[in-house]
């Protein structure tokens, strides 16, 4: 078994990080908006630290339980969250702004109801 407070911990900084990211991309409207003004490649900057940081709190959170979290919340591709992670730290220079913005748009938004539900669930069980 593991220890439900510091889940719980996890489970809230994860949060913090998705609504930091959904906050710094609120101006953002296209991908060509991280590279056309140098207050673009600061947000894009901002995005994928917390993009490094959210992939490394999944991966402690996984590691913490055994493996038996996230395999019960299937409808979020964690392998990929920790993937990007490895993807922006290893590879800074690489980084498509077309998958960051991909990722605001789309992955963020579907992963807070999936987080709340799981904070949820774990205050009550």
């Amino acid at each position: 078994m593991f220890d439900k407070e510091i889940t719980l911990d996890s489970l809230m900084k994860i949060r913090s990080m998705l609504e930091l990211v959904t906050e710094r991309a609120s101006v953002v409207e296209t991908p060509n908006d991280f590279l056309c003004s140098p207050d673009g490649m600061i947000r894009l900057d901002a995005i994928c630290m917390n993009l490094i940081a959210l992939g490394e709190t999944v991966k402690g959170l996984d590691k913490q339980t055994n493996g038996q979290l996230l395999t019960s919340y299937p409808e979020v591709y964690w392998r990929g969250v920790m993937g990007m992670r490895d993807k922006i730290s290893h590879h800074y220079f690489e980084i498509d702004t077309d998958v960051v913005f991909r990722t605001i748009e789309e992955d963020i938004p579907a992963m807070k109801p999936v987080v709340e539900k799981m904070i949820k669930d774990l205050r009550q069980g």
